[in-house]
């Protein structure tokens, strides 16, 4: 028994953080609704996220936002924001594992798919040079079948199909079973 206990503690010691870091992105609530478009800067004076939240809180992209169903990740300073409300730091945490980040250079631009595939990555001075335009641009220039991606409901297993009525045609009335012999006792 103490072998068991120990197999199962050294077992869920092991799997846990695996478990853990799997399922626990803000990403996954998104797949299949919106789009991320997560930017990470060192600061909140970063010259690329002032442009781009100027532009972002323009009132003629904001439809362009709705329209392509944008939601704007922002992890400025480790400290991790989803349109503009603050996230727990082990979200912002679970963010990060989830993006699978090398060493590079900030800013850094990602734009996640429904599919939950990235479809765009930008970093350094490559990122400086992503705008709005160029975000639009590409989910504009996306496949139909992922322009439609929707989140599938998951239904319940349909409940067994009623007991037929009693005198029903073509149906044979269940044989009683025999009740369950209790369990012997053994002798002292």
């Amino acid at each position: 028994m103490l072998i068991r206990s120990l197999t199962l503690t050294l077992l869920l010691a092991i799997a846990g953080p695996l478990f853990a870091a799997d399922g626990d992105s803000p990403l996954d609530v998104d797949k299949g609704i919106n789009r991320p478009l997560i930017v990470i800067a060192s600061s909140t004076v970063d010259s690329y996220w002032v442009s781009l939240k100027k532009a972002l809180d323009d009132p003629a992209n904001k439809q362009g936002i709705a329209d392509r169903k944008i939601k704007v990740y922002t992890i400025l300073s480790m400290s991790g924001q989803v349109d503009g409300k603050s996230l727990e730091q082990q979200q912002t945490m679970a963010l990060l594992r989830s993006l699978k980040l090398g060493a590079g250079a900030y800013p850094k631009v990602f734009l996640v798919g429904k599919d939950g595939e990235t479809k765009l990555t930008a970093s350094g001075d490559e990122a400086a040079a992503v705008d709005l335009k160029k975000i639009f641009d590409t989910i504009d220039a996306l496949p139909a079948a992922e322009k439609e991606t929707t989140s599938t409901v998951v239904t319940a297993p349909a409940a067994a199909e009623p007991a037929p009525a009693k005198g029903a045609k073509g149906t044979k009335p269940a044989k009683p079973t025999k009740p369950a012999k209790p369990p012997e006792m053994p002798d002292d």
